[in-house]
């Protein structure tokens, strides 16, 4: 109710506004033309690692902000708990699990474990368009900035998928631009200003970019000033709170500012379609279970590597002034799967002639309380990560994760029970059975890879992990070495 209140007053402030400009010459915001799309992807954010998601010891002024002039998805989701697999779905519009990739590349491996995960495809397929194929048809500058884990870069990186500019073809003009200085912790800074200096160098035309940073993966690193005002600052009673990767989000903070404030400079704000997430729930510690904890979920269940809600819920904030309320909330479950689609409809560009599983959101900028027209949304991760391969069902406020090594089902009310506390699978039995069989079907209906049997399985080696390229047991100290933060 509240908020159909504001969209009311908010729609009749903006047309008394456009009322009372319109003696006014035409500025960069005023004309007509298809909006621009700023994409920033954080790699393993949690959903609660931002002050505007309730963190109490990060702080994130610029992203709060944006999340007070747009609206802000509390359940959001990243269709896959790791990179690759979730990207494949942005790049796709598809669930990972038609796309085939659903690990991240090149996967895991516990050839002693009680199931053979299935094989991944290594990069994505060449038949598949992106958004950049999409936006770039209907008449866009496309670039594409930072991480892409979706196949070797010299041969299937953003500039052979429809991306016209990236790290490998910005050109000597950038490096004239941008001089001797430095890269920053985790490349902060250069991604920052290669997606400064392509909206700069488009201005004049649509265009749609995509900044994903390398930023929060372990290892951690962050400029020494912030982590030395985080080690200083007095921590909440509660939570992991890590001086360096609360520095790291703060660093990203900064990176996320400087962007809102060239596109104001440019006066390109109304005009602008921003989208703020994250590839996956945030990071506890290494799956090795060696090393230090970085960060925690709470209130949200486990973390990266897991179909609990703490591997897939993140966070997401979507501005465009003019179309989306400043300050609005909307509730409906929604997925990484939907960001195509989305861009498309934001563009007035076709969509890729290949089966398309997420839905536009574009409904949903205009009116929050709007509910898509799906029943339900699916999660499949076969693999064994943090923990164990299974599937998950979300319909409604309901969510049935389903284990492939035989465990029994869980059944969860997120509505109820954020946390996933309680398992409602025995007292709702003929509910459990429901989503069970749905899920089914989806995989059925997307070709879903599986895990079979191991003849192989030995309980007492179970836990190894081995790494693919070596066929060799991993070295859990040497990777304990390797992540640990760069204080």
């Amino acid at each position: 109710m509240r908020q159909s209140i504001t969209r009311g007053l908010y729609s009749v402030v903006c047309l008394l506004a456009c009322a009372a400009g319109a003696a006014e010459p035409a500025t960069p915001d005023d004309r007509p033309v298809k909006p621009n799309i700023v994409f920033i992807l954080i790699d393993d954010m949690g959903w609660p690692d931002v002050a505007c998601y309730g963190h109490k010891f990060h702080e994130t002024p610029q992203i709060d902000r944006l999340c007070a002039q747009g609206m802000k998805f509390t359940d959001f989701y990243a269709a896959t708990p790791v990179c690759s697999s979730t990207r494949a779905t942005i790049q796709s519009g598809q669930y990972a699990a038609r796309v085939g990739i659903t690990d991240f590349i090149p996967g895991h491996w516990r050839p002693m474990e009680k199931l053979i995960v299935p094989p991944i495809e290594n990069a994505l397929p060449p038949a598949i368009r992106t958004p950049g194929d999409a936006l770039k048809a209907a008449g866009y500058a496309t670039g594409y900035f930072g991480k892409w884990h979706l196949g070797p870069e010299a041969t299937a990186g953003p500039d052979v998928r429809g991306y016209d500019v990236t790290a490998r073809t910005i050109g000597r003009e950038f490096q004239a631009w941008r001089k001797t200085k430095e890269a920053g912790p985790k490349r902060i800074d250069l991604l920052t200003d290669q997606t400064l200096w392509f909206i700069e160098q488009n201005k004049h035309r649509p265009f749609f970019v995509t900044l994903s940073h390398h930023a929060v993966h372990i290892r951690l690193e962050a400029t020494p000033a912030a982590i030395e005002k985080y080690r200083n600052k007095p921590k909440p009673a509660e939570g992991v709170n890590h001086p360096v990767y609360a520095a790291m989000i703060e660093d990203l903070d900064r990176s996320v500012g400087r962007i809102v404030t060239r596109l104001d400079e440019l006066g390109l704000t109304r005009r602008t379609l921003l989208v703020f997430t994250s590839d996956n729930g945030g990071l506890r510690k290494i799956y090795t279970g060696v090393g230090e904890t970085v960060s925690t979920n709470a209130p949200l269940r486990d973390e990266k590597g897991t179909i609990y809600e703490g591997g897939i819920r993140v966070p997401m904030i979507v501005r465009l002034p003019g179309r989306i309320a400043p300050g609005t909330v909307c509730h409906e479950p929604t997925t990484t799967a939907d960001l195509l689609p989305t861009f498309c409809e934001a563009a007035g560009a076709k969509l890729p002639d290949q089966p398309i599983d997420g839905t536009s959101l574009m409904p949903l900028l205009s009116d929050p309380d709007a509910r898509l027209a799906r029943d339900a949304i699916y999660f499949h991760y076969p693999h064994y990560h943090h923990s164990r391969p299974a599937g998950a069902i979300r319909a409604g406020d309901l969510k049935l994760i389903e284990f492939f090594d035989g465990t029994p089902l869980e059944l969860y009310n997120l509505k109820d029970d954020i946390a996933e506390t309680t398992n409602l699978a025995e007292q709702e039995p003929a509910e459990a059975r429901r989503l069970q069989k749905q899920l089914a079907v989806w995989r059925a209906t997307v070709g879903a890879r599986m895990p079979t049997p191991n003849p192989k399985y030995d309980p007492a080696r179970a836990a190894e992990w081995w790494n693919r390229r070596t066929n060799k047991p991993l070295d859990i100290k040497a990777m304990a070495e390797h992540y640990r933060s760069r204080k």
